[in-house]
Parts: structure tokens; sequence; C-alpha cells
């Protein structure tokens, strides 16, 4: 099993990159945004590898982060999700992107993928519930609280900042940040109106 390589990058396509380790070229199969991201041809590159063996192929194909690679397992969980689908959403979607949606039951941020309907976003964002947590890197603190706004628990107060910063412009995970980091700040007595104010404030650094 190959678990990263390090080589130079000899050939960028649309969907891959062929990496030159000590003069073996591996193909290596990539999201749009990790394409994007690895620089140009005869730079340095590194990346992490999931490895597919398969009776009839063997694909590689790589991350720029741990993390990456771990959604991308994550999920090729989902019934109707293969390593395509999976790599699209993560063309799409940053993994605290990702985890923010799942959070949120954000169904509509993952049909943006390409080849991503409206039932597999459904599937994914349901059945990632709780597993997400697990992966969410920098959205790991507020994921909590972001599933009570989801699923339509969350305190009131909570629930009425949310929709206040959402009605003032502001996208639903924007919000959803903001009043997390209000809530940290304000205590857990905090009404509508205090979270709102710090929420604004937090919105405005």
């Amino acid at each position: 099993m190959i678990g990263k390589l390090k080589g130079t990058i000899d050939e960028i396509g649309d969907d891959y990159v062929l990496v030159d380790v000590h003069g073996v070229c591996y193909e290596v199969f990539c999201s749009s945004r990790v394409l994007s991201r690895i620089g140009s041809i005869g730079e340095a590159v590194v990346l992490f590898i999931e490895t597919y063996v398969r009776e009839d192929q063997f694909k590689l194909f790589g991350f720029l982060t741990a993390l990456e690679r771990e959604w991308f397992n994550l999920l090729q969980s989902v019934q109707g999700v293969g390593a395509k689908v999976a790599l699209a959403v993560l063309s799409t979607l940053t993994p605290s992107e990702l985890a923010n949606a799942i959070a949120l039951q954000d169904r509509t941020a993952v049909s943006r993928a390409p080849g991503v309907g409206p039932k597999v976003a459904m599937r994914i964002v349901t059945e990632l519930k709780n597993k997400a947590p697990a992966f969410a890197g920098e959205a790991a603190a507020n994921i909590g609280l972001k599933q009570e706004i989801g699923e339509g628990v969350a305190s009131a107060p909570v629930s009425d900042a949310v929709s206040a910063l959402t009605n003032l412009g502001y996208s639903r995970d924007q919000a959803a940040n903001a009043v997390a980091a209000a809530l940290k700040a304000g205590g857990e007595g905090a009404d509508s109106a205090k979270l709102i104010r710090l929420g604004l404030k937090e919105l405005a650094r």
C-alpha cells in the first residue's frame, strides 16, 4: 500500500497528476481543488495517497492533507457514493465547509457538487451526521451547536440569533459560526439580543 508520495510534478491532467519519484511516474487522481493548489510542472509535491486495488484496476487518489483523505473514505461509506462522487464533493467543499454542511444538515451545499443529486446529498448529510465530528477539523469546536441548529432543537435565543443574522444577509454557515463564538463569549444564559450583538462583532472582524 502507498500512503504518501514525495516527488516532482511531471504532468497535470484534467483529473490527475503524474508524480515523478526517482524516475518512476505515478498517476494520481485528485479533486480539482487539489489540482489547482499543487503547483506547476517541475515543482516538488507531497500527496497523501489512498490506494485502490481491484481485480481489474489499480488506482491512486491523492490529497494535500490527511484530513482530506479521511473525508474521501468517509464519504464513500454512504450508499451510492463512490470515488468519483467523493472527489466531486471535495472539489466543491473544503473539509471544514463539508463538516459545517453536515452539522447544519445543509443538503443544498452538498448538492452543488457535480453529479450529486438531492437524494445523494440528503444521504450524505444524514448518514454522516454522527460520524462527522471526528473529522471536522476547525469546525469541531462548534459542530455540536450547529447540529442542534440544523435539527431545530437549539435554544430559542440561539435560533433567533442565527435567524436574525441570516436575515441581515449573512449565510446560514456564517451566522452559525458567529453565534457559536458569541455563545462562548456571552455564556449559556445570554439572550438573543446579546448573541446578535456579539455575533455581529464577530462577523466584523
